[in-house]
């Protein structure tokens, strides 16, 4: 078992295909099918499923390996930072995941600090939602991740807490509230975004010990703002996501008070590389955590 291996079957998991994996890593068709032939051959079991409609799948075992071969890429990564740091330079590849609104509120100042300091960091980006992010912190394919609430078995860090309005179209009769009772919106149709916002929503009607009138759920922002320009109901959604609110719809304070907390992630800070221990160190000093108890 070699590293070209490890590495050329994680490359496989992670892009589905022989081909793309073999131009990533600047290695012939024959040359990838002999190397993926020779390491089932010397595990002696199958780890790739090949059709021809769905692509190339993991065996079962192939899951459970992929996560061990990444931890192994990531042992060789720290040896090559070793060295680095040993001649006084930073190197090394930071694979970060985020969802949409964490991805465009706080990558670009961390990686514009990272990149001016240290030009020989490479970063690898992952956008998703909250499931994919979840997931692929499991399975080691990112080394940290923005997240919300609930948290998984990884290391978690706080890091923003970000208040909750309700969105309406400005000439919906509660517009001219400043502030909305959560109560009065119990019998209107809400439009549920599924981009990790359930969980403080359920938690906020809890609260409020009124019921919650769920009439669509959609899986993006955008989708639930054009929606709620339409009139067909009205969003709850994060004050990150409203930074440009559309012309027609305007939002308003909860009370109770709504809040959702997006957190730093990472499957153990202690075994992290000297690269993602730069760029949690850079995060929480453009991004102070303030008080989110």
């Amino acid at each position: 078992m070699t590293y070209t291996q490890i590495k050329l079957f994680v490359k496989i998991a992670e892009t589905g295909s022989f081909t793309k994996a073999g131009l990533e890593l600047n290695m012939t068709q024959p040359s990838v099918s002999r190397a993926i032939s020779s390491l089932e051959s010397e595990l002696d079991i199958p780890l790739l499923l090949r059709d021809r409609r769905s692509g190339v799948q993991l065996t079962d075992a192939g899951k459970r390996i992929v996560v061990l071969f990444r931890e192994i890429l990531g042992t060789f990564a720290k040896v090559d930072q070793v060295i680095a740091d040993e001649k006084g330079l930073q190197v090394g590849t930071i694979r970060v995941g985020a969802f949409p609104v964490a991805a465009a509120h706080f990558l670009p100042r961390i990686i514009s600090v990272i990149a001016k300091l240290h030009p020989g960091i490479k970063f690898e980006l992952h956008e998703g939602n909250i499931d994919e992010l979840r997931g692929w912190l499991e399975t080691r394919m990112i080394d940290v991740a923005f997240l919300i609430p609930p948290d998984g078995d990884w290391d978690i860090i706080p890091l923003y807490r970000e208040k909750m309005f309700a969105v309406l179209r400005e000439d919906h009769p509660l517009s001219s509230l400043p502030i909305i009772e959560v109560g009065r919106l119990s019998s209107e149709p809400l439009i549920t975004c599924k981009a990790g916002y359930e969980p403080p929503i359920m938690d906020l009607f809890e609260r409020a010990k009124v019921h919650m009138q769920s009439k669509y759920i959609v899986q993006s922002v955008n989708m639930a703002l054009h929606m709620a320009k339409e009139g067909l109901g009205f969003p709850i959604l994060s004050e990150l996501a409203l930074n440009s609110l559309p012309p027609g719809l305007v939002k308003r304070e909860l009370e109770p008070s709504a809040y959702r907390d997006i957190r730093l992630a990472i499957p153990s800070i202690d075994e992290s590389s000297h690269a993602v221990k730069l760029f949690i160190r850079t995060t929480l000093d453009l991004f102070p955590p303030h008080d989110l108890s």
